[in-house]
């Protein structure tokens, strides 16, 4: 057997085992996580959205440490009742009356004595119970001292008949005063002697309200748990989608006449990514808008001229057949050009797209070669094949042509019969340790002034009068040269030829065919 301390203290006067403090399912954040109406912003759904989690998860975990506390509760106290029944029924078996030195015959001595040696924890009491009335309701014969328990058993005469009337070695009665756990021994009537029984009664109330404050405990640490996340969340949540806000005001204040406006980045994050793809975006709507507004103001500049020698011409047309031929001419050369202008400026705006250019695998030696004799066809000049480059790259064979004729055109017209007119290409390396590739059209003409030469690849810049020289053109030949270069990742660019003239190159970096 072992000691306990004597003394027990006093249970709440009412029983927790009914209690149904279970945890709060707020679910108000739920119901109106999804939005109603579309002005609830993002930041607002986020943080519902985090409270709901953090109240489910938060809930779940209080419920679930009530769950156990009860259940550990329950676990002790079978334990005791285990335990005390184990001692008393062992003490039957083998106890021996210090008065006679024999067994114990009577329960009254029996009882007595074990009581005597026992102490009662808090919440329990030990009872011995001995049958004197012919209705064989149960007279106290010895209990162990409990006065710090409230409603006690003992005190309970119908509770008494209750357990010692009941055919069950264990169980529960629940009485006004409060839920008992109990469990006895039962002493059989025989030879003379009186039906008994030893009862351990547990009142578990203080057990379970220690589990339902650390359950209250915990919702209240939930609480502020819920109002701290509260407040971070929105601070957290306002601070990353700060960007997306300012995504969304810089759309409002676009307009097609201000589209300068960027998002300034900062971070390394998926937003700071969202914000350069968006200022990528207005940096391409930038470019189709200025294309656009260019184009128009292109066309309305070099067509202006035409359309009014066309006008004037017809307004001044007479009777006479020569003067009317005459007319017809000058008007059928003005509308040709105007045709080539917009069939130029169409070009322009279609090098924008991303089909400008259809790369392909193609041999430069073989494209040399065709773009020189394309070129021989335009005049009457000493053409060269310079050099060729014997190698394969991606490129699109068709523009690279068109832009090569273009040059070859332009230096026909800046030269006379007779003068040399060089085409090549090579490889070379670049600046940056990559593979290059060059083609050319060299000249022995005059050569472009070093104030030509600065915006010479710019739209209708014809450049000064040059020796030689029989442009009639728009001044978008180089214009579309540069585009068709820069379509394929490269550029343009104008040097001086060896022995005078100019040179027009288009320096494209090499791309291994797939």
């Amino acid at each position: 057997m072992t000691a306990r301390p004597a003394q027990t203290t006093t249970p709440t006067t009412e029983t927790t085992e009914r209690t149904t403090a279970a945890a709060p399912t707020t679910t108000g954040p739920a119901t109106t996580a999804e939005p109603a109406h579309r002005w609830v912003s993002a930041r607002v759904r986020i943080l519902l959205w985090l409270l709901v989690v953090m109240t489910v998860a938060l809930t779940a975990v209080a419920a679930t440490t009530r769950s156990v506390l009860l259940r550990d509760v329950d676990h002790r106290v079978d334990r005791l009742l285990a335990q005390e029944t184990g001692e008393f029924a062992n003490f039957v078996r083998r106890g021996v009356d210090p008065r006679s030195g024999e067994r114990f015959t009577d329960p009254d001595p029996l009882l007595k004595l074990h009581l005597e040696r026992q102490y009662a924890d808090p919440d329990e009491e030990l009872l011995g119970l001995v049958d004197r009335g012919s209705d064989r309701t149960p007279a106290k014969k010895e209990q162990s001292r409990a006065p710090d328990v409230d409603h006690a058993l003992a005190q309970d005469p119908a509770g008494l008949r209750a357990v010692f009337g009941s055919p069950d070695a264990t169980g529960t009665l629940d009485r006004p005063g409060g839920v008992i756990r109990w469990s006895k021994v039962e002493i059989g009537a025989g030879d003379g002697r009186p039906a008994a029984a030893f009862v351990v009664a547990f009142h578990p109330e203080r057990e379970q309200a220690k589990a339902e404050g650390v359950f209250h405990m915990l919702l209240a640490i939930s609480g502020v748990a819920l109002l701290m996340t509260t407040g971070i969340g929105w601070a957290v949540a306002g601070r990353i989608l700060r960007p997306v806000r300012l995504v969304r005001t810089t759309a409002a204040q676009l307009t097609e006449q201000d589209l300068t406006r960027r998002i300034p980045v900062q971070g390394r994050d998926d937003i700071a990514a969202l914000a350069e793809t968006f200022n990528g975006m207005l940096d391409r709507l930038e470019r189709a808008f200025a294309a656009q507004r260019e184009f128009v103001d292109d066309a309305g500049h070099e067509l202006r001229t035409p359309i009014t020698i066309v006008r004037g011409h017809l307004e001044l047309m007479g009777e006479d057949p020569r003067e009317r031929e005459e007319t017809v001419r000058i008007v059928m050369e003005e509308l040709d050009r105007m045709s080539r202008i917009v069939e130029d400026l169409l070009l322009l705006a279609k090098a924008e797209r991303p089909d400008f250019v259809t790369p392909e695998p193609v041999q430069l030696a073989e494209l040399t070669a065709d773009v020189f004799v394309k070129a021989r066809a335009l005049g009457e000049r000493d053409w060269e094949l310079a050099e060729v480059a014997d190698t394969e790259a991606e490129l699109d064979p068709q523009r690279i042509t068109q832009a090569m004729v273009q040059l070859a055109q332009n230096a026909v017209q800046h030269t006379v019969p007779g003068q040399r007119i060089g085409i090549g290409s090579r490889l070379v390396h670049g600046r940056v340790g990559r593979e290059q590739v060059e083609l050319y059209v060299a000249d022995a003409g005059p050569g472009v002034t070093d104030q030509d030469a600065a915006v010479i690849f710019e739209r209708f810049r014809r450049g000064t009068a040059r020796r030689g020289s029989r442009s009639a053109g728009a001044g978008l030949g180089l214009a579309i040269v540069q585009a068709i270069a820069q379509g394929h990742g490269g550029h343009a660019e104008l040097s001086r030829t060896d022995g005078g003239g100019a040179t027009f190159t288009l320096v494209l970096d090499r791309t291994e065919p797939k």
